[in-house]
């Protein structure tokens, strides 16, 4: 079983990306094609205070050790919050 635990981790480590860097802070270049741009003005408070519906189609928030995967969409808003739930970034993807 053991065997098998190992590629299996593999290949699930290998459908993750590393989150650009450059797309978690306020001026992002792009966060207007997912309809993100209000977001920035949120970032440090609670994910709470973030609406249910808004400009963008699909809405992600990845919290602390959440796999992202590599697929793309320049229609979804991706949401970073800490540990304690506050927004601390935004990207479209």
């Amino acid at each position: 079983m053991h065997r098998l635990a190992l590629p299996a981790l593999c290949l699930l480590l290998t459908a993750c990306q590393p989150i650009p860097q450059e797309a978690l802070y306020p001026g992002s270049p792009g966060l207007a094609a997912c309809g993100g741009d209000p977001v920035l003005a949120l970032i440090g408070q609670n994910i709470a205070t973030l609406p249910a519906t808004g400009d963008w189609q699909t809405l992600r928030v990845i919290r602390p050790g959440t796999a992202v995967t590599e697929e793309y969409s320049e229609t979804r808003l991706n949401v970073e919050v800490d540990g304690a739930d506050r927004i601390t970034g935004a990207w479209c993807g």
